[in-house]
């Protein structure tokens, strides 16, 4: 489940946003082998789980650092 709405950050100390940017990197990463996975996928659904799936982190992704702004 991606998050979908972004969230105020303003206030955050430097251990809470190298966190955050720990998370977004992750979130990042598992978008491309979400992608990657769905790339080399056969079975039609499989596919659209693995699509979806890689949608979901990068939404995440962007939203976490759109609400750094």
């Amino acid at each position: 489940m991606a998050l979908k709405n972004s969230i105020n950050l303003g206030n955050i100390n430097q251990m809470e946003l190298q966190y955050l940017r720990e998370i977004i990197g992750a979130h990042q990463t598992m978008a491309n082998k979400f992608d990657l996975y769905a790339n080399q996928c056969q079975d039609p659904q499989i596919k659209q789980l693995f699509k979806e799936s890689g949608q979901d982190a990068q939404t995440t992704a962007t939203n976490l650092i759109n609400s750094l702004k």
